[in-house]
Order: C-alpha cells, then structure tokens, then sequence
C-alpha cells in the first residue's frame, strides 16, 4: 500500500473516530443504565453502541468491503481481504461509567494482520493522536516524540490490569510491584489506547499489559513506532496481535524492561483466595 492510499484510511479513521467522540460527550454523566457483560468488572453501556454505531457508519461507508473487528459487534465481513478495522468505540468504560476522565475511542487499520493506521480520540480533553506507516505519529496535528529516558530509575511507567484478574495468577500484580520499585513510579488509566498514546508522545516511557484484544492495541501500536518507540513480545520477540501481550516503549528502555519482565514470577497463592471469596 502506498502512502497516498495510507492517507486515505487515516482520514477515513479520523473521520470515524471524532463521530464516535461526539457520541461519548454526549452520553458523558448522562448514563440510564450500565451493564456487565460476564466477568466483573468488564461493562457496557449505550454510549458504547451507539459510539460503536456511527464509527461502523463512517469506516462501512467509505470501505463496504474491509473487515472488521469491533469490541461491541464482533466480526464482521468476509476473510477474504486484507483489510481489517479493529475498533474499540469506548476503550476505558469503566472510567466512563464512573466519571473518570480517562477514556478514548480507538481505531486501527491491520493489513495482512499489521496495524498500518491508527487514530485515537480523547474527546473529553479533544486530543486527537494520529499515525500510519510511514507518515508519522501526530497529536492533534502536531508532530510527537516518544521520550528520551534510558534507565529504569528515572522512568515512568504505566500498566493495566486484565479482567480475568481474579481468576489466575498471571494477573499482572507481581509485575507492578516489581517495577514500582525499580522505577519512578507506575500509573494505571484504565485505557490501553491512552496509555499508548502516552508513550508516543513521551509522557510515559514504557508500557506493559496482557488480557488484551486487538481492538485495544491496533491503533497505539503504530502511534508509538511512528513516534519512535518500539513495540515488543514481554521477550523482545516480534509483536503477535492476537496473544493479547504486549511491551511497548521509547526504545532506550525497552531491553531492560524486557530483562525485568521475564524475571518476575507470579505471588503465589494470590488468585484462588480471591476468585474464592468473590465465588
């Protein structure tokens, strides 16, 4: 694909992503009614569909024949294309449920099962982060860096928590500790587009989480290696979308925090006693 047609999809994202943030501001503390889908902690709401809604308007407008993957929806289209939309109309609505001002409407384009763009929309502080291959990272229309922090002591991180929390002991917590010692600190938003988004543009310096679908990660991860970050396996393999794993960085932190990652073992005995006494 060449640059102009990569345009082309940005601007189609774009367009998606915004109708989807008007949505959200319009539903924001004006909720009826919040649903959980299955584990707690993992909800719906009508500002969801309805954000979902109009961004599947926009993308099946303009390209009636790409796939898509949507958080609310599900898949839809044939496999036969290369083009697939991953789409997360509201990535942070348990932030939004409860009036926490962190949340986004994300939106990746995947070719042949690469992100290629991606656009992600923070209507509530209308911050509009741009990206695709070869066109560089951009918050609303300005050029982003990923920062220049080189050792764990001096950086700030940020991380995630997945809802099967409760249920095992790969739940992540080991690794916060771990690394809110080495480090100045980790922050948890509660949005993988957000956090990603971060690192791209250099207010945190590296990003870790596991639990997560594509339609969180698509459009972040080019957003970071535009900005100059680097986007990894826990290991430092290559990035594999679907394993729901993902270390994403500024580049000059990446090995060290790889090193770090690979060492931690899960607390012992954490997960049982939990998913027990919710039970």
């Amino acid at each position: 694909m060449n640059q102009k047609q990569l345009q082309i999809f940005l601007d189609v994202a774009t367009e998606a992503a915004l109708a989807g943030g008007a949505v959200l501001q319009s539903y924001w503390g004006n909720l009826d009614s919040i649903q959980e889908k299955g584990r707690p902690g993992d909800l719906v709401t009508a500002a969801d569909k309805e954000s979902e809604r109009v961004v599947l308007d926009v993308l099946t407008r303009h390209f009636p024949d790409c796939a898509i993957l949507a958080e609310e929806s599900g898949a839809i289209g044939g496999s036969d294309t290369p083009y697939l939309w991953a789409i997360d109309p509201l990535d942070g609505t348990t932030n939004f449920a409860h009036q926490y001002p962190d949340f986004a409407v994300s939106i990746g384009l995947l070719v042949e099962g690469v992100p290629h763009v991606g656009v992600i929309y923070d209507p509530l502080h209308d911050k509009l982060f741009r990206a695709g291959i070869g066109l560089g990272a951009t918050c609303n229309r300005r050029p982003i860096r990923v920062s220049q922090t080189a050792e764990l002591a001096h950086s700030l991180l940020v991380t995630g928590f997945a809802y099967d929390r409760r249920e095992t002991a790969d739940n992540n917590y080991a690794e916060f500790c771990h690394l809110t010692h080495l480090t100045q600190g980790v922050r948890r938003s509660g949005s993988a587009s957000i956090d990603l988004s971060r690192v791209a543009c250099g207010q945190l310096d590296g990003y870790w989480e596991r639990g997560l679908s594509p339609w969180d990660l698509a459009a972040g991860i080019v957003l970071v290696r535009e900005a100059g970050g680097r986007v990894t396996a826990y290991d430092g393999s290559p990035f594999a979308i679907e394993s729901g794993r993902i270390l994403a960085t500024n580049g000059h932190l990446h090995e060290p925090l790889s090193r770090e990652l690979q060492q931690i073992r899960p607390l012992e005995g954490w997960a049982n006693p939990v998913a027990e006494a919710i039970g």
